[in-house]
């Protein structure tokens, strides 16, 4: 039994980029875990509804995956880089240490969303194979809106070496994108269902199915 566990900065970047391999992990009996770094926060403009909405949202999609725990912290979306990059390994290395993990799926380094980058490079600390040697998998997963909107023409752009067949699982991962109500809106915004459903289907090209979802993997031991 693998047990996995998914990094998103902020919720719905779990399903974009491997909603449906973690349903084909579930379906094979493993167990999945889902790390939240960021919340939403009255400082930011947020109303008392607006934040029970996303807890809602949250609470809908755990159910919908059946994770075996999730994991919120109360770092403010958005703001990541304002913190201490200390706090944040610790708090991600106590996540670790609790469910012990041996694949962890993670945002790319070089997604534009500086949140992403943050969170990237304090899970790579904290998961160092001296300190986490239960870790035997680093994966890094592709998020529409982020992995393919940078400018920089020295970038390193997603380039997946590993694919997932998730053809039994996109009408599912289709549902629960729709659940983010707030995130996810009509084409051409780039987190529609229309724009899910043809990455999908453009990396499913690319190894010969029906659907997948890609990856770039970081490091594996063997």
């Amino acid at each position: 039994m693998t047990k996995v566990l998914v990094v998103a900065p902020h919720p719905d970047d779990e399903t974009l980029g491997c909603g449906g391999t973690l349903l084909k992990h579930k379906a094979a009996g493993d167990e999945i875990h889902w790390l939240i770094a960021s919340c939403m926060d009255p400082s930011q403009g947020y109303s008392d509804a607006q934040i029970s909405e996303r807890e809602r949202i949250i609470s809908q999609v755990s159910k919908s995956y059946a994770f075996d725990s999730v994991t919120q912290l109360q770092y403010v979306a958005g703001r990541l880089d304002t913190y201490s990059t200390g706090t944040l390994v610790s708090d991600f290395k106590c996540c670790l240490e609790r469910i012990q993990p041996d694949t962890l799926y993670l945002p790319y380094k070089y997604d534009v969303h500086t949140d992403h980058a943050v969170v990237f490079n304090a899970m790579v600390s904290a998961s160092k194979s001296f300190r986490a040697p239960y870790v035997k998998r680093w994966l890094a997963y592709e998020t529409l809106s982020e992995s393919e909107f940078s400018l920089d023409p020295l970038n390193v752009h997603f380039n997946p070496n590993v694919f997932v067949d998730v053809s039994h699982f996109r009408k599912a991962k289709l549902s629960i994108c729709l659940l983010y109500h707030t995130e996810i809106f009509a084409h051409p915004f780039p987190r529609s269902v229309e724009a899910v459903n043809a990455k999908l289907t453009l990396r499913g090209a690319q190894c010969n199915v029906d659907a997948a979802e890609s990856f770039v993997l970081l490091k594996e031991i063997l």
